[in-house]
């Protein structure tokens, strides 16, 4: 085989199900690659003076290549699993989050590997070790977050539950929190305008949250957790075989803290929380095999929270006008079921069909907020590949959300407005084509999507969107984007912090969708040497909004004013990052996001508030060649933020314009004993918090009081410790 050629392809188990993070190099060297999230890999034939490859997988047999006799530049590899890990020759360790090279779209795999640097107690408590999501708080009283990419509400990124859109309307708000961290395998980050195939209402990005896989995963994992504020979380996960499925059934439970008031406002730092999720996944054959595949995933959740002043009682001041309290009631169930076949390797059709009901009785402060929403989401989608790789994806879709909201007041002391019955009942049927073409000896690859939809309300839209990717060579990868998309708007329940406030809301417009443009261009460099090799990355991305629903905090601050938008709001984000790591032991990454997201109003450039302009990550993780523990930290900076304009209240009720810089530093430290791990680890390590972070907290009950100028931490240090137990089958 000459220099110079590429050779590239995919390694399978021999379930036929592909291998993420499988390493290949050149025999008695420190030069190769990894396989990406679908198993693909590609690799440089640069002046190489061996020609075997080496392919090796945790639990599997290594595979070596003799690629003198085998010429083909295209491989399809298999390994087999071993029965005892001594057996197994492993290159090196899967990365915390590995940038796949080989696709269109620019994707981040948060990989198990970094899951574990961390408690990770639930999905939003997953993304400290990267830069491109933020978790943010939308309500500080109940601790509701949501996920922001490009500095945008999390409302404009799709999140996915296996594919799936379930994390929408009513359950957008507690939705992200309600996923354990031990049900997580992977997570798929893309910013952006990207793929057509699951909707229309990606604008800013897309998180994919990939469920543990009951083929591949423990038998039996156990998770305990309890922190300093003595919240205590548990959760198991059993897998299981019956006749040709594999079946995970899982269970988990968090348990309420104790009552903490670290900087004395009367209000509670964190809410008692009380949560079930009870939860059964099937998958029975393999999507990349000839004949039928199925993924079957039920779900059901119960939580319950209470906040507000700590000498409140649910039982006697509910409503009460003395006492400031909040409560969240509510229980899901859900389901998802994937069903596909495939004729052969040019032929495959697939079947989503996902649905989930939630109710939520709830009270925060005076305001009354109970709510009921049924969701159905369907779509059939067609695979063709011809010429050997190049893909058509093509099929219909159809959305159904049917949201009631009863909103009142059990004292009108503000004579706010907005009490009433609310109802948002839509239907959306689709279409969609997406072409994927490989050029130039897959040099380019050029993703090209359709998509138009025909809401019941504000009728059809078409949603177009393209990317390319140009490889100057595997290790080099430069990519861009660009696509429209839109959304409808579920004012209250995706903004959850207009209730808890003393505001009014004033609706002064007919709301239409919001819609925007998102353009793109990242770049992405890997290299390799013989201790050590890393990977850099450096994107842009910007965002024009056509329209835009984003309450207006500043006009007055007794009242938040909801209304179109359509004069210039633009997202500007650019990112970038190093990450190295160092004879397979140390790994080092630090990055820099600016973010410069602002409106123009009357001429003026006005930043929105709660974004920092700055910040910057730094990770650090060290595991010695044992193995035996490891030792993770990681360390944000944020800069400062522009807050709500309060200045025409008294003086006593006014905050700064801008928020101060601050840093926060979490460390771990994890100790295995073979199927027992022990962790523990201290988040915020010096204990910086935003003081009496409530406005008004002496007088929740005062038109002054306001929740929405929470900018950074407001429970200071939090010491944590874990076990997890496994048993490999």
């Amino acid at each position: 085989m000459g220099h110079g050629q590429t050779i590239t392809g995919m390694v399978l188990n021999t379930d036929r199900e592909p291998l993420i993070g499988a390493n290949l190099y050149w025999s008695g060297t420190n030069i190769g690659t990894v396989t990406d999230t679908d198993g693909y890999f590609e690799l440089s034939i640069n002046n190489q003076t061996t020609n075997l490859l080496v392919i090796s997988y945790v639990g599997h047999e290594t595979d070596t290549i003799d690629l003198t006799i085998n010429q083909s530049t295209k491989l399809s590899i298999t390994l087999k699993a071993t029965n005892t890990l001594s057996q197994v020759t492993v290159s090196g360790q899967q990365d915390a989050v590995i940038i796949s090279n080989i696709k269109a779209i620019k994707s981040e795999q948060i990989t198990q590997t970094s899951l574990r640097q961390a408690a990770c107690c639930d999905l939003a408590g997953c993304f400290g070790g990267q830069s491109t999501v933020t978790p943010q708080t939308t309500n500080v009283v109940t601790n509701a977050k949501e996920l922001r990419i490009l500095g945008l509400s999390g409302v404009y990124n799709q999140v996915l539950i296996d594919g799936f859109p379930l994390i929408k309307g009513l359950a957008y708000t507690y939705g992200i929190s309600s996923i354990p961290g031990t049900l997580v395998d992977n997570i798929f980050i893309a910013k952006g305008a990207n793929s057509v195939l699951q909707g229309y209402e990606s604008i800013s990005g897309q998180i994919n949250v990939q469920t543990v896989n009951p083929r591949t995963t423990d038998k039996l994992l156990v998770n305990g957790y309890v922190n300093s504020f003595m919240e205590k979380h548990f959760n198991v996960n059993y897998a299981f075989k019956k006749g040709e499925w594999h079946s995970l059934a899982t269970f988990g439970t968090v348990q309420p803290a104790k009552k903490v008031d670290g900087d004395a406002d009367n209000f509670l730092d964190l809410p008692l929380l009380t949560r079930y999720t009870f939860g059964n996944k099937w998958v029975y054959g393999n999507p990349s095999e000839w004949g039928w595949n199925s993924q079957v995933n039920l779900r059901y959740i119960n939580e319950e929270r209470v906040g507000g002043q700590s000498h409140f009682n649910p039982a006697t001041d509910l409503g009460s006008s003395t006492v400031y309290g909040q409560t969240v009631q509510l229980n899901q169930p859900e389901a998802s079921i994937k069903t596909g076949f495939r004729w052969d390797d040019i032929h495959n059709l697939t079947a989503f069909v996902s649905a989930f009901q939630q109710s939520q009785n709830s009270y925060f402060g005076l305001t009354k907020y109970d709510a009921e929403q049924v969701y159905f989401y369907g779509n059939l989608q067609y695979e063709y590949t011809y010429k050997e790789k190049h893909t058509l994806k093509t099929g219909f879709s159809y959305r159904y959300s049917n949201l009631e909201e009863d909103l009142a007041f059990s004292d009108d002391i503000l004579t706010r407005t907005y009490a009433g019955n609310y109802q948002l009942k839509e239907k959306t049927p689709g279409f969609f084509a997406e072409n994927t073409l490989y050029l130039f000896d897959d040099k380019l690859t050029w993703m090209v999507g359709v998509r138009g939809d025909d809401h019941n309300q504000f009728g059809f839209e078409l949603t177009p969107r393209t990317l390319l990717k140009y490889s100057f060579s595997p290790e080099t990868v430069v990519r861009a984007n660009v696509g429209t998309g839109w959304r409808t708007v579920n004012l209250f329940s995706e903004n959850i912090g207009l209730l808890v406030s003393s505001r009014d809301i004033l609706i002064a417009d007919d709301l239409a969708p919001e819609k925007a443009t998102n353009y793109g261009i990242n770049f992405t460099h890997k290299f390799e040497g013989l201790t050590a090799g890393g990977v850099l990355s450096v994107d842009y991305y910007r965002t024009d909004f056509q329209n835009q629903i984003f309450p207006d905090y500043d006009t007055d601050p007794q009242k938040a004013i909801i209304q179109n938008f359509r004069d210039k709001s633009v997202s500007n984000g650019f990112q970038a990052e190093v990450a190295l790591h160092f004879n397979e032991q140390f790994n080092w990454k630090i990055g820099y996001t600016h973010l410069d997201v602002y409106r123009v109003i009357d001429e003026q450039k006005q930043q929105l508030p709660f974004n920092a302009k700055h910040k910057i990550l730094s990770t650090f993780s060290y595991q010695p060649v044992s193995k035996k523990y490891h030792f993770d930290a990681n360390f944000h900076w944020y800069g400062q933020q522009r807050l709500p304009n309060t200045q025409q209240n008294p003086v006593e009720f006014q905050r700064p314009d801008f928020s101060k810089p601050y840093t926060v530093v979490n460390a771990q430290f994890t100790y295995n004993l073979k199927r027992f791990e022990i962790y523990t680890g201290v988040e915020n390590i010096f204990n910086f918090r935003q003081n009496r972070a409530i406005l008004s907290w002496e007088n929740p009950f005062s038109p002054y009081f306001d929740t929405s100028s929470v900018w950074g931490p407001t429970r200071g240090r939090e010491v944590y410790l874990g076990f997890r137990f496994r048993i490999v089958e």
